[in-house]
């Protein structure tokens, strides 16, 4: 699922050489962060991880687009984040998760250029 997730926002934003998206199952299993897991059934439909004040990642399955998985999977995660100040990152040419975290207040903080012509946006949120 999450390789699928990534190749959506690779489309978007012209780039396939998006870390993750080459991520290796025994990457996925020695990352150093918290999970959680939306499901419909079995049928596993999103995840999402997080560190003390980061979100680490956030993956939707492309057929469960547009059904508000990820927003609830960045309220749960804020819940669960017990510092005042949280930071994610995305792709910079990826609207449609710039706009669902700019909508929980994330506030734009710098675009980095992380590989030569790679770009992050990355957000931050003050509570």
């Amino acid at each position: 699922m999450q390789k699928g997730s990534y190749a959506v926002e690779a489309r978007l934003i012209g780039d396939d050489r998006i870390p993750l998206l080459h991520e290796s199952v025994d990457d996925l299993c020695a990352a150093q962060v918290h999970w959680i897991v939306a499901r419909e059934g079995d049928e596993i439909l999103g995840a999402a991880a997080w560190s003390e004040t980061e979100i680490d990642r956030l993956v939707v399955a492309p057929h469960a687009h547009r059904r508000g998985i990820g927003r609830s999977l960045v309220a749960v995660m804020l819940e669960s984040i017990v510092g005042q100040h949280v930071r994610v990152a995305t792709g910079r040419d990826n609207p449609p998760a710039r706009r669902l975290y700019e909508s929980f207040g994330f506030v734009h903080a710098e675009d980095q250029q992380v590989r030569p012509g790679l770009w992050l946006a990355r957000y931050e949120l003050v509570r």
